[in-house]
């Protein structure tokens, strides 16, 4: 990744947002996963509830490039999810300098296994969880799903993911030349943080997407993360779109950018093919 500035990035985030509808949507705001301020999480509900329960429940890490982000910025996606049926978890996570690797991802982690204990309040099978994230997210999505030691500290292994969905994300980007990377991965914990180095065989099914237009991840992070995949048997699909660039392949999720790209009905269609087949519970009132 390069030296371009997050904060410039993200603009756009506040218009996708005050155009996004809330009218079949609930909104559950900062609920604690840990005891950081940072471990709050928000949580989507498609409103009124399905009468058979959610699709499936998606835990969704933003980007930021481990220094930065708030969840507040992704209601357009929390959105886009819950109009498909799907309950959508936006955790908070800790970033440099607060944290170095792998602080956000031990987060990350105790994120998920939340969202895995409280699926049963929301009305989800906890068997329907997926991970999903953008660039840095995606990064950290896509290591929990390759090693298994972040899970296995909460008990649960790779087993407790349905599938991943990892949009612009950042996969194999070693050697690091921005100073700020250098010390955001320690020099002797660089290679564990690359996903395309901890993949064993038998990870969950992955769906990858990325804009061949790509200007602060190179495209090439998702092409050979999906062969080293493919490599060991496991299960990988990549859809390449040209001309989104590297926030447009997210923000094709809000209403108002939607029909510029199927990015969001790949992502439904994708969840209904990995989400097991036997019904969620009804939802239960928060």
């Amino acid at each position: 990744m390069n030296g371009v500035r997050w904060s410039d990035l993200l603009r756009p985030a506040a218009w996708l947002n005050a155009l996004t509808p809330r009218r079949r949507l609930r909104r559950l705001q900062g609920l604690a996963y840990g005891q950081h301020p940072r471990q709050r999480l928000d949580v989507y509900l498609p409103h009124p509830a399905p009468a058979a329960g959610a699709r499936a429940l998606v835990v969704f890490l933003y980007g930021g490039s481990w220094q930065a982000g708030t969840r507040a910025d992704y209601l357009f996606v929390g959105e886009a999810l819950a109009s498909r049926g799907c309950v959508v978890v936006v955790p908070d996570y800790r970033v440099y300098p607060e944290v170095v690797f792998p602080g956000f991802v031990d987060d990350a982690a105790a994120a998920l296994s939340w969202a895995r204990e409280h699926a049963p309040r929301f009305g989800v099978d906890p068997a329907r969880l997926f991970l999903m994230g953008h660039s840095a997210g995606a990064q950290i999505a896509t290591l929990l799903a390759t090693d298994d030691a972040y899970l296995r500290t909460r008990g649960l292994g790779r087993q407790a993911i349905a599938g991943v969905i990892g949009l612009g994300g950042a996969y194999d980007f070693l050697p690091l030349r921005d100073p700020v990377l250098r010390r955001v991965f320690p020099a002797d914990l660089r290679r564990r943080s690359q996903p395309v180095h901890c993949v064993q065989g038998a990870e969950p099914p992955m769906l990858l997407l990325v804009s061949t237009d790509d200007r602060v991840v190179d495209p090439g992070n998702t092409e050979r993360l999906a062969a080293r995949l493919q490599a060991v048997g496991s299960r990988v699909r990549v859809l390449r779109y040209r001309r989104l660039g590297h926030m447009l392949i997210l923000g094709v999720l809000g209403t108002t950018l939607r029909a510029l790209a199927p990015v969001l009905r790949e992502i439904s269609d994708f969840i209904d093919e990995h989400a097991p087949a036997d019904p969620p519970a009804p939802l239960r009132s928060p």
